[in-house]
């Protein structure tokens, strides 16, 4: 066996490598750069899935970062269970080669209850007076008491929000040279999420992460020159490019002046009632599911979705199986925006009945994703928040704005220009043509055995 590490750096594209990847731009030079073409839907949780299965997501059913539940009535978006993803996964395909084969996932997700050897993922601690306390979940467990002995308590509040920065993906890097120490595992999957937090506030606007770019840059070098020391082969890949974008499209506000969208009022705000709407959408980025519960609206749903600027494709059943993403989970109609649009999740008329969680970092309560999380609304209040948590006082951090137009960047849609694909660089021969996103378990496998003949 071949020992082999693979590093996960959000966001990477050809449009960000360059004058401010030093490093990564002269390993370029000396291996080779494949562009994978982007798959449907081209987010986190389904394209880690089919590198780690192999399969497309209308066969391990990670159809999003989330989706809605039928029984439970339900949108469940980072759920952490690795039993969601019902195709098998690279590292029990690697011990039935070899019972002697290890594997480490440092933070790709669906890390909980897996079969790899060792994991580590972000799970913070909700405590009975509502306080989130930063932890992270590991396995084995005393794996987490190592790894926060020597580097401090997992910055959650720099993995993810207005405050997120370097902190998280540095943090990340050296528990997986920590882990690799360790246990010398065969397979290292390693997550650097620095670049997603930048490209989706500035988009194309380098010059507002320049900084960005150099110290990703110094944590990839600092891993290939640990994992080349120990022999290892180096695999750095991206799950997907980050692309500019302007234009959100409120699609469930589109839905409910249509009547199709339900609410119920508690408190005075807004909670969207899924169990009860005809028909709502669950926005992820580019790519937004519709389901509907009441069929014989069907078609005029559809009529009224091909009605709204800023959607390049409607996906009905056949069409999602012919883009590999036809599964129970997904919705009745998959839609895909345009290259600059991007779907909110916002589904009131009115901001003074928007419900409390969505103006705050709270990504299991929101029925869709929400990259404004990544903004605050004032330094100042955030603070003022801060020091009541301080003194033991009640607070809600209530800092996020409600303002769209604020996002840059996004990805998802399978038709952007080339130079915001993903990327894979590996040493040695590889086709020169684009790789399918499912030939990436091939190219890991085969580095970990040599001797082993391409899977279909």
């Amino acid at each position: 066996m071949q020992k082999c590490v693979v590093l996960n750096v959000v966001g990477l594209s050809q449009s960000v490598i360059g004058e401010h990847t030093p490093f990564l731009s002269e390993y370029i030079a000396k291996n080779r750069l494949n562009v994978i073409e982007p798959m449907l839907p081209a987010v986190t949780t389904s394209v880690q899935s089919t590198y780690l299965t192999g399969k497309w997501p209308s066969d391990h059913g990670i159809v999003g970062n989330g989706w809605y539940d039928r029984f439970y009535s339900e949108v469940l978006f980072w759920k952490q269970s690795n039993k969601l993803v019902l195709s098998e996964k690279i590292w029990d395909a690697g011990k039935k080669i070899n019972p002697e084969f290890t594997c480490a996932n440092l933070f790709w997700w669906y890390n909980m209850n897996s079969t790899a050897d060792y994991g580590a993922t972000p799970r913070p601690n909700y405590l009975a007076d509502g306080r989130k306390m930063p932890d992270c979940y590991t396995s084995p467990p005393e794996l987490r008491d190592k790894l926060q002995a020597e580097l401090g308590q997992f910055p959650l509040f720099k993995f993810w929000g207005p405050g997120a920065d370097i902190t998280s993906s540095k943090w990340i890097a050296d528990s997986a040279i920590i882990t690799d120490k360790t246990y010398n595992p065969t397979l290292s999957l390693i997550y650097l999420p620095h670049l997603d937090y930048c490209l989706q506030k500035f988009g194309s606007d380098i010059d507002k992460y320049k900084t960005d770019l150099s110290e990703i840059d110094n944590e990839v070098k600092k891993l290939v020159e640990h994992f080349e020391r120990k022999k290892a082969k180096v695999i750095i890949l991206s799950e997907y490019g980050i692309a500019p974008v302007d234009k959100p499209i409120h699609i469930n506000r589109i839905l409910r002046t249509n009547g199709f969208l339900k609410v119920r009022i508690e408190r005075g705000l807004e909670i969207l009632d899924t169990g009860t709407s005809a028909a709502f959408a669950v926005s992820d980025h580019q790519v937004t599911h519709i389901y509907i519960n009441q069929p014989e609206v069907k078609d005029e749903v559809l009529d009224v979705l091909k009605q709204i600027p800023g959607i390049k494709l409607i996906l009905n059943k056949d069409g999602q199986r012919k883009n590999h993403i036809a599964h129970q989970r997904a919705g009745d109609f998959v839609c895909v925006a345009n290259n600059d649009y991007w779907f909110t999740y916002y589904y009131w008329l009115d901001d003074k009945k928007a419900p409390d969680f969505a103006r705050s970092v709270d990504i299991f309560k929101k029925p869709g994703y929400d990259p404004a999380e990544l903004f605050m609304t004032s330094k100042m209040k955030a603070a003022y928040k801060l020091l009541r948590k301080k003194v033991g006082l009640r607070y809600v951090m209530d800092v996020i704005p409600l303002d769209a137009s604020l996002i840059k960047g996004s990805h998802g849609n399978i038709s952007a220009d080339r130079i915001y694909h993903p990327v894979i660089i590996v040493a040695g021969d590889t086709p020169a043509e684009d790789l399918k996103p499912t030939d990436v378990y091939n190219v890991i496998l085969s580095t970990i055995f040599p001797d082993l003949k391409q899977q279909n």
